[in-house]
């Protein structure tokens, strides 16, 4: 078997002695990011010959494909994440930690989470994206992006008030800033979004209020580019646009954002006075490529070879949308769901080849599973290798992908059940407003205060 470690040919016993304990164990694989790649990693990786330490910032593993239908109220949170520790409870050589990792010394061959360092000798970055602002990274106070949980709820929380606010709201000014919603970026995301606001304001809050019209909120969706869902071919995108105008969203194309404040957004020379600005625009990886020293693309994307390591980093895969990753024509790879499933499955593969002293296995390959993206009620456009869908079928086979890539079977049921019902009422039942009280002081618990630190390989010291 191929070692992990060479030992100095010359040492006194003692050395010799720590040496051989040092091979005798087995590797050390430190995953950091518990999204579609790395979950997906850890999980092949539960009956190999090797120790893996999974890292996240969060206890729960989410599916994002349909984190808009939370910030919409279609859907609650629990419906679409699972705790991180359940899915892995049964891999024995699995632990799991929270915490938010800041850095990697790939010197010492370590993983810096706050004032702990976690050893590894395999160590795979899956940390995903967060929300680009292109520089204007003030702007995110008054649009968030929809990447956690946390995310979703505020964007919930921030649209229901707006209609309880409309509600009070006597001042005609004042009653159209909180009835119009801008949504900036035309990419899946903000088209699904976009659909799901209007169906909401226009079908599931229609009955709901005295003073107000919910039908005649004012949904903008602001594209700085020529076409909506710039990655499908022309024609789904003018199916797109035009789907989404029927259900009364105003489509702007080619207007960039250069402002945006608590009043709205400015288009050019236009300013659209707005009460709730939703940001999918565009997104940036995590600080890895930092952490590791390397040059970064300009979205932070680490580049990776065929193996999805980065240069000169034998002992470091990246993968999923922190990754730079090319296909054979050397084409990007899109951050989307299934490539990062495919790269976590093929890390640990390798890994498991490099620990059984096997040949690593080919480069990565990526098996297009083409994109879905729906468009209201009804409606979506679906492309699949030559296949081009649109229309009705193309939501029934985009519902079913999405219920069928759901992890567990109870989420199955209450989402296809949730559908079901949403389908024949209208109704969307996790209308919650949530996160307006601010907590009293004495329950802000500092969950690290405590901690004790941690050694090289991760154990607590004495």
């Amino acid at each position: 078997m191929t070692s992990f470690f060479t030992a100095p040919a010359k040492q006194d016993q003692t050395h010799l002695a720590s040496d051989r304990k040092v091979e005798d164990r087995r590797p050390r694989v430190v995953i950091v990011g518990a999204g579609f790649g790395g979950l997906t990693a850890a999980r092949n990786l539960a009956k190999a010959s090797v120790d893996v330490t999974l890292i996240d910032r969060e206890n729960h593993h989410l599916f994002q494909p349909l984190l808009y239908q939370v910030a919409t109220a279609g859907l609650s949170p629990a419906d679409i994440a699972w705790p991180i520790r359940r899915l892995v409870r049964r891999q024995k050589n699995t632990r799991v930690l929270l915490g938010d990792v800041t850095g990697v010394d790939r010197a010492r061959k370590c993983v810096i989470l706050g004032d702990r360092e976690i050893g590894y000798d395999i160590l795979v970055l899956a940390t995903g994206a967060a929300h680009g602002y292109f520089g204007n990274d003030n702007w995110a106070a008054y649009a968030p992006g929809l990447k956690a949980i946390d995310d979703a709820t505020e964007i919930r929380r921030r649209l229901l008030l707006a209609f309880e606010r409309a509600e009070m709201e006597r001042d005609p000014e004042k009653h159209r800033r909180l009835l119009t919603i801008v949504i900036v970026g035309g990419g899946p995301t903000g088209v699904e979004m976009a659909g799901a606001v209007a169906e909401l304001a226009r079908k599931a809050l229609a009955a709901d209020f005295r003073a107000i019209d919910p039908g005649k909120t004012h949904v903008v969706l602001v594209e700085a580019g020529p076409r909506l869902l710039a990655s499908f071919p022309e024609h789904l995108s003018r199916y797109a646009a035009d789907a989404l105008a029927r259900l009364g969203v105003d489509v702007r194309l080619g207007c960039a954002v250069t402002d945006c404040d608590a009043a709205g957004v400015t288009l050019g020379d236009e300013t659209v006075l707005a009460a709730t600005v939703i940001w999918a625009a565009g997104v940036k990886a995590s600080p890895a490529a930092d952490w590791l020293g390397l040059e970064a693309d300009r979205a932070g994307h680490v580049p990776v070879g065929p193996t999805l390591k980065p240069p000169g980093a034998e002992d470091v895969f990246v993968i999923g949308d922190t990754a730079l990753a090319r296909d054979a024509a050397g084409a990007a790879l899109p951050g989307i769901a299934p490539v990062a499933k495919q790269q976590g499955a093929y890390v640990a593969d390798a890994i498991k080849a490099r620990a059984a002293g096997k040949a690593a296995p080919p480069p990565f390959h990526y098996r297009d599973r083409g994109q879905l993206a729906t468009v209201g009620r009804q409606a979506a456009v679906i492309v699949y290798k030559s296949l081009r869908i649109k229309g009705r079928l193309a939501w029934w086979i985009w519902g079913v992908a999405h219920i069928y890539f759901l992890i567990s079977l109870r989420n199955r049921l209450l989402v296809t059940t949730q559908w079901l019902w949403s389908y024949v009422t209208f109704e969307r039942g996790a209308r919650l407003i949530t996160g307006t009280r601010a907590r009293p002081e004495s329950d802000q618990t500092d969950t690290h205060t405590n901690n004790a630190p941690l050694s090289d390989d991760g154990q607590e010291a004495a």
